[in-house]
């Protein structure tokens, strides 16, 4: 496969899909960052009697002591999610972009085209699976191209009905 050099980062390529793994993702670290911030704090909410070392340093509540922690680490979540979030959608988008477009000349009867994704893209199985079944289509409308084109020098010797026949039982194959 070609190897695809990246212009830019295009934000705006399936927008909808986009939107859609960049709530869900937010979604996930947001509610994460939640659960684990309450675990912490009712598991630190203990009353505590005890002083710390000999520096003779009280503390009410280990809750008091962990919350600067638990936002901290809620906060860091959270920042490393919506960047993961940001940029994770672009990489699923971008390659989903360029097969519905070689797809789309496929159905407008392009049948040469190839579908290269960049060597380190998701769905390099998908896509693989997709040139091959164009191959065999374009191998099958070749094949009735052959044989229309001994069709027509059939016509000249009288051999016509069994050149219809290798047509019919080619056609045959496709499902429509």
């Amino acid at each position: 496969m070609t190897d695809f050099k990246r212009k830019k980062l295009n934000m705006a390529v399936k927008k909808e899909l986009q939107r859609w793994l960049l709530v869900r993702i937010f979604g996930v670290v947001l509610l994460s960052s939640l659960i684990a911030a309450l675990i912490l704090y009712f598991y630190a909410n203990q009353e505590l009697g005890d002083s710390f070392y000999d520096a003779h340093i009280t503390i009410r509540r280990v809750s008091d002591l962990l919350w600067p922690v638990v936002a901290a680490g809620s906060l860091v979540s959270l920042l490393s999610g919506m960047l993961l979030a940001v940029f994770l959608p672009q990489k699923i988008a971008g390659p989903i972009y360029r097969i519905e477009k070689e797809l789309a000349e496929v159905g407008k009867g392009n049948l040469t085209v190839e579908i290269k994704l960049r060597p380190r893209d998701p769905f390099q199985d998908l896509v693989g699976t997709i040139n091959q079944t164009i191959g065999s289509i374009r191998g099958r409308v070749r094949k009735i191209q052959n044989i229309c084109n001994e069709l027509g020098k059939a016509e000249i010797s009288g051999d016509v009905h069994d050149q219809q026949k290798r047509v019919c039982s080619e056609l045959k194959f496709f499902k429509t």
